[in-house]
């Protein structure tokens, strides 16, 4: 059975995606950090659904340990998707944001995913086939007041999935990236409904996303459908960002 990683996979959209790759017939490997109860929620449902899941441990803005992981845990596994998912928020406005809040979110929501993408390169080059979905965002096209770090860190995804389609294509490996837009989940469920119903007014379909309808648009780009398209950023943002 061909697998899939999803780092970041405890909840939200990770938990979505898990899903849908399990449901697509992958044997799915799901990370998380502080959230063990959770995650083994995700892999327990999947399971009981007839699907295959496990949930393991990763902090990914930790390179030796993203090392390390690969080689007890994915060592000889058909390795077949990747989805750079896991991310933080440590939002703040410029003048008075922390340096260790910058490298924080730099360090987890970018170096993790070219940490990652880096190891399952390794193992899809020599199996000359592989899918890698980043998972960046329309603040990382757009900007976003008060969240510098985070739009900086997603608009160094696109640029990373720009320049390993280029690099990857010739063993047969597409990436991708997915940006969503605003999303209900666990980060957006404690917004006063004032603030939901600005955010949605800004928004042409005017409603947010739903996870399930991220998770879709990675199981595109995860699947044989998608196998012509590499390099690209698919935005899921109810027009938000053209």
């Amino acid at each position: 059975m061909r697998t899939a990683l999803v780092t970041g996979g405890s909840r939200g959209i990770g938990a979505a995606v898990s899903k849908r790759l399990a449901a697509d017939g992958f044997d799915v490997v799901l990370t998380y950090v502080s959230k063990p109860d959770a995650a083994a929620a995700v892999a327990e449902g999947i399971t009981a659904s007839g699907g295959s899941a496990r949930a393991l441990a990763l902090d990914t803005s930790d390179p030796a340990a993203v090392a390390a992981f690969f080689a007890e845990h994915l060592k000889g596994a058909d390795l077949h998707v990747l989805v750079n998912n896991a991310g933080i928020t440590r939002d703040g406005l410029i003048a008075r944001m922390k340096d260790e809040d910058f490298a924080a979110v730099i360090n987890v929501n970018l170096v993790g995913a070219f940490t990652c993408l880096r190891e399952a390169a390794k193992i899809m080059m020599k199996r000359r086939a592989g899918r890698i979905v980043n998972i960046t965002s329309v603040v990382g096209q757009s900007g976003n007041a008060g969240q510098a770090n985070y739009a900086a860190a997603k608009a160094g995804l696109i640029g990373l999935t720009k320049s390993a389609a280029l690099e990857l294509a010739s063993r047969n490996i597409t990436v991708n990236a997915v940006a969503p837009g605003y999303v209900e989940t666990d980060m957006t469920a404690g917004l006063a409904d004032a603030v939901k119903t600005a955010f949605a007014e800004r928004i042409p379909l005017k409603r947010a996303c739903s996870p399930e309808e991220i998770a879709a648009a990675v199981g595109y780009l995860a699947g044989d459908a998608a196998g012509y398209v590499t390099g690209q950023v698919l935005g899921v943002n109810g027009g938000m960002y053209m």
